[in-house]
């Protein structure tokens, strides 16, 4: 196997950022905080990754093809650029305004720069794809596809105008209560089952692929829940040929690439709440660090602590249904979506009926790097859509 790798240490080296636009636009309150967070006292660097350096599957730098960038005040696909939000191995993103209705929305360029990129390409046709098929309030929306070909055959770009999400990822800024985020855990929940509902599996849940935006509940402002990022997206029941997850979330079907079904939702959902709540991850069939010594069988995968021995402030009810979610074989997790959303809405229902200290206290400190941090700030739309995602993807070689 091997380790294909973008971590957000290395974000000041490998991501674009423009915070003026030109013409008095200004990005978005989130990515002026991100900048700040990230270069603070002084402007972010006007260009780190530029010409035709691009960043490999393995991580190296692979002379090709470059990346064209666009400028504040181009016209592409009926959008004006705006500024640039974030780059990855094939893309670039921007804000963008339609010069008739003065919408604002987020533009994903992928760009082929070799055969390597043509997996991204496909990958985004098919984000599309699902995101069509999906309504869901707590789901992102991607607006328009659009494709260009080179010497009419080969598919050379490909468009995503998406909805623009002003806020940050849970791996950035996770809740700052437990309340909070039961609250956002409802939401995430509801958006899986609606993706169940239309026999699609997300595959690939954790804190960085969770918005926290500002939505509205009768006139007052509340925290609102956004999934993104559905390129690894499949229908239920898929069998995939190379491992795709991260580690400290994937469920042992996804290592050892068995069916892939509503119940690898469930887990992936399981172990993102643990963390979120404990500040620690459960352990996964994958084995940790850089060497790839192998996987786990799943006799051999650890039981996980009981979430409320990390923080004894968890609820029993919350506490058992995470448990629960993380259980290695798939028979023994809640039978579906559905019944993981009914938990969640009486467990939300009972603490906020009986309000204590308990549910209202700040979360624990992550534990060990890499962890969530409530301390963070950021814009966790860059990490994904940018594709410098938090965390670690696993591929094996020759698969694509």
């Amino acid at each position: 196997m091997k380790l294909v790798r973008n971590v957000s240490e290395e974000r000041g080296r490998i991501q674009r950022f423009e915070l003026d636009a030109g013409g008095g636009s200004e990005a978005p309150p989130a990515i002026r905080a991100w900048s700040k967070q990230a270069w603070p006292g002084k402007a972010p660097p006007s260009a780190t990754w530029t010409g035709a350096q691009r960043r490999g599957d393995s991580g190296e730098m692979r002379m090709e093809d470059p990346i064209p960038h666009f400028k504040p005040n181009d016209e592409v696909v009926g959008l004006r650029i705006m500024g640039e939000l974030g780059m990855g191995a094939a893309s670039v993103v921007y804000w963008a305004q339609d010069p008739k209705t003065k919408e604002v929305w987020s533009l994903k360029h992928v760009h082929r720069g070799s055969a390597k990129d043509d997996r991204f390409l496909q990958q985004a046709i098919y984000e599309y794809k699902v995101a069509s098929d999906l309504d869901h309030p707590n789901i992102r929306k991607i607006i328009r596809l659009e494709k260009q070909r080179r010497q009419l055959f080969q598919l050379s770009e490909v468009f995503l105008v998406m909805e623009l999400l002003d806020g940050v990822s849970l791996d950035r800024t996770p809740p700052k209560s437990i309340e909070d985020a039961v609250s956002l855990f409802v939401q995430v929940a509801d958006a899986l089952k609606h993706m169940h509902s239309r026999g699609y599996v997300h595959a690939d849940m954790k804190p960085n692929n969770i918005m926290m935006v500002q939505g509205l509940d009768n006139g007052k402002p509340v925290p609102q829940a956004k999934i993104i990022d559905l390129g690894q997206s499949c229908k239920e029941g898929t069998v995939k040929t190379r491992i795709q997850g991260t580690p400290d979330y994937i469920a042992p079907e996804q290592v050892h690439r068995r069916a892939i079904t509503a119940k690898t939702d469930v887990y992936n959902l399981g172990a993102t709440m643990y963390a979120l709540l404990t500040g620690r991850t459960v352990p996964t069939a994958m084995a940790k660090g850089d060497s790839l010594m192998g996987r786990l069988d799943d006799s051999m995968v650890p039981r996980p602590d009981p979430a409320s021995s990390h923080n004894p402030r968890i609820p029993t009810m919350l506490n058992e249904l995470i448990m629960t979610c993380v259980e290695i074989d798939p028979a023994d997790r809640p039978a579906n979506m559905t019944y993981v959303v009914e938990r969640l809405q009486l467990i939300l229902g009972m603490m906020r009926a009986k309000p204590d200290a308990n549910s209202a206290s700040p979360l624990p400190s992550p534990s060990r790097p890499g962890m969530p941090s409530n301390s963070a700030s950021g814009i966790g739309e860059l990490q994904n859509d940018g594709s410098t995602v938090v965390g670690v993807r696993f591929d094996e070689p020759g698969k694509t």
